[in-house]
């Protein structure tokens, strides 16, 4: 490729990509583009490259959008084509060299050399119970595989700029510390040499105060050196650190360490970085910039489709296990028909979904013990006792009070007749989480918000409703508050 148009090509990107982000495109949707490589500018057509196929096929959903930033910027017609390079080789794992072949027969009879594993105490074994959190048990779906091939991408070392700091976020429960040990489970197997080190927030934050706290015999010093020496560091949690100040700025000093030492960081939490510098006790902006500097990715809440394959893969492995361990009362059945009603009452959380499926799964066998079946009636009272949103109580007051705090605005300027962006989405929302949460009547609604008329109610209701289905980053947003409200009633 002409050196020229490389350069040309890389500008345009450049300067379409700032385009994008100033009309606020998803969050998924910019990291996607900036994961992908402006390859040549010609003849009025810029062609970028990616090496995944999720990637390509979102970017040309969207072409229209993005070749209308690239005409801005070139001020002329600019066409987009996205090819697929899939010729970039995997890097495979790191072996130790051959032993040289020898014909001498005591050859045989010397002992082998095991392939030299540095030590360092923050590497721990991997318990059995996080050994089974792989990636060949993670169930994919359209709200979390990006996610899930960004996980694999860098646990097999591969395109390092790119992914570094891998950041992703999304509400509890939704599969993110599965991908992270999916990460260090995949290193301690197949890569040992590369020394990655998996801390949840607050054991990080827990052994750096007692390091400070013993500073004088050298503990501080010690923990430093040892985070200094890994490869990979991996932190869930992060939004834990907010108002710790002191353990914000040692891991701040370590990011920039590891990350000028070309050392790969992993980190997760329950919002994005933007999200994580909202708000009186956010992080601020050097914080912020540095998390999202690297690939910022969400994984979303679940569909329907996604929850039928998470159901029936728990399902499936949860009737194998039993049969393994001989445990009793797991063995019934439940035919496909009960399985998509399971779908259809499971509630977001990936966790509880499959202590349904094993509470489901008791019934049955018992059912059947009994010469039975098990019914709709009998799934439908177990996803009560699992989600009980109906018996929540839930008022209008509390809603505002949750917003305005979620998105750090007043109760008076939530309420009042501003209409700026900023109030705009978290006024719309509110409105929309009363009509949802509550048995208010639109009137009685309006009443709450300013005296705002039913049609004006409506609108906002309607508001949220079209953004619901045009974009995954807000629904995924929008679920989260919304049972952050249900959850803590």
């Amino acid at each position: 490729m002409d050196s020229v148009f490389e350069s040309d090509a890389e500008a345009l990107w450049q300067d379409a990509l700032d385009l994008l982000v100033e009309q606020h495109i998803s969050e998924p949707l910019a990291a996607m583009l900036r994961s992908c490589t402006p390859k040549s500018l010609e003849d009025g057509t810029l062609t970028i490259t990616t090496s995944m196929r999720l990637v390509q096929k979102t970017v040309l959903k969207n072409s229209s959008t993005i070749e209308n930033c690239l005409s801005q910027a070139a001020f002329e017609n600019i066409a987009l084509e996205v090819e697929l390079d899939d010729s970039k080789p995997r890097q495979a794992p790191q072996q130790a060299a051959p032993e040289p072949q020898r014909d001498d027969d005591l050859w045989d009879h010397l002992p082998q050399r095991e392939p030299e594993v540095r030590k360092n105490p923050l590497v721990e074994p991997v318990t059995d119970n996080d050994s089974r959190l792989t990636f060949e048990r993670f169930i994919q779906g359209d709200e979390n595989v990006f996610a899930y091939q960004a996980a694999l991408q860098v646990a097999e070392g591969v395109n390092k700029q790119a992914y570094n700091p891998l950041f992703i976020y999304g509400k509890s429960g939704l599969g993110k510390t599965h991908l992270l040990r999916a990460i260090q489970n995949y290193i301690a197997q197949n890569d040992p040499s590369r020394l990655c080190v998996y801390k949840d927030a607050s054991t990080f934050m827990s052994e750096y105060v007692s390091a400070m706290q013993n500073r004088d015999r050298g503990d501080f010093k010690a923990l430093e050196t040892n985070y200094h020496g890994i490869d990979v560091l991996i932190i869930d949690d992060i939004q834990t650190f907010l108002n710790k100040t002191s353990t914000i700025t040692f891991f701040f000093d370590l990011f920039n360490y590891l990350s000028s030492a070309g050392k790969q960081i992993v980190l997760a939490a329950d919002r994005s970085p933007a999200q994580l510098g909202m708000g009186k006790s956010g992080f601020d902006e050097r914080i912020t910039s540095r998390l999202g500097s690297g690939f910022s990715i969400s994984i979303q809440v679940p569909s329907y489709e996604l929850k039928l394959l998470l159901i029936q893969a728990f399902y499936t492995r949860q009737k194998e296990d039993a049969l393994v361990t001989h445990i009793p009362y797991m063995d019934g059945t439940i035919d496909g028909d009960s399985l998509k009603f399971m779908a259809e009452h499971a509630g977001s959380n990936i966790r509880d979904i499959e202590g349904f499926v094993q509470s489901c799964l008791i019934m049955a066998s018992r059912r059947e013990k009994d010469g039975e079946q098990l019914t709709h009636e009998d799934i439908m009272r177990i996803a009560d006792e699992k989600w009980p949103m109906s018996k929540k109580q839930v008022t209008v007051a509390q809603i505002q009070r949750l917003v305005e705090t979620y998105y750090d605005v007043s109760h008076i300027d939530l309420i009042g007749d501003k209409r700026n962006k900023e109030l705009m989405e978290p006024r719309h929302i509110a409105i929309w989480l009363s009509r949802e949460l509550t048995d208010s009547t639109l009137a009685d609604i309006g009443k709450r918000f300013g005296g705002r008329s039913h049609a004006t109610i409506k609108h906002s209701i309607s508001w949220v409703e079209k953004q619901k289905k045009e974009d995954k980053t807000f629904y995924d947003q929008i679920t989260r508050i919304h049972d952050t409200i249900v959850e803590s009633t």
